[in-house]
């Protein structure tokens, strides 16, 4: 890291969060309400068709960058970290530190950091450390108790949810921002 602040000691720096989610045509099943002495019926088939949700947050902000993916592999995460390189505007006048697990696709040899994205990884075996694990349940509103009877369908439901929950910040702030994540860069550092 102070490498990286050498080559440019005016670097803005900012701490994002990194995971996926699998989501597919097989229902989510979610407690509801129903009249007394009748069983709430969800329709669902048993289908294993996924579709992958990529979920950036930035805890202090509230904001998220999502994208809706066929895999998870290391070519392709290659590719969707070079989009949210783009869109956050890393690179050389912006470091984004990401903060990620230990899938096998993150820590691969093969893995294209764009310029501008530095990982970070947890210890092992503790998503209760990731914020970005806390996007699911909101994510999952969306899809619960509900059918999709094709993987377009349910794409189309995960993007507008999508959608909704960027325009909620306080509400992604107050998921993910732990009391200890830290809410700036360190006083010694430059702006």
């Amino acid at each position: 890291m102070d490498e990286r602040r050498k080559e440019n000691p005016k670097r803005k720096v900012e701490l994002w969060a990194f995971d996926e989610h699998r989501v597919g045509l097989k229902p989510i099943l979610r407690r509801q309400w129903a009249p007394k002495r009748q069983r709430p019926i969800a329709l669902g088939q048993h289908r294993f068709e996924w579709l992958y949700l990529y979920g950036f947050v930035h805890p202090s902000s509230g904001a998220v960058v999502w994208f809706v993916c066929t895999t998870v592999d290391t070519d392709l995460l290659s590719v969707v970290l070079a989009a949210f390189a783009r869109t956050v505007g890393a690179g050389r006048d912006k470091l984004v530190v990401l903060v990620l697990d230990n899938a096998g696709w993150h820590i691969s040899d093969k893995l294209k950091l764009p310029d501008g994205i530095l990982l970070e990884f947890l210890p092992a075996y503790t998503p209760e450390l990731q914020p970005a694990e806390r996007l699911w349940p909101l994510t999952n509103e969306a899809v619960a108790n509900k059918h999709f009877p094709t993987l377009k369908d349910l794409d189309l439901a995960l993007g507008e949810r999508c959608s909704t929950l960027a325009a909620m910040p306080e509400t992604i702030k107050a998921e993910t921002n732990f009391a200890w994540w830290p809410t700036a860069a360190p006083a010694n550092a430059p702006n």
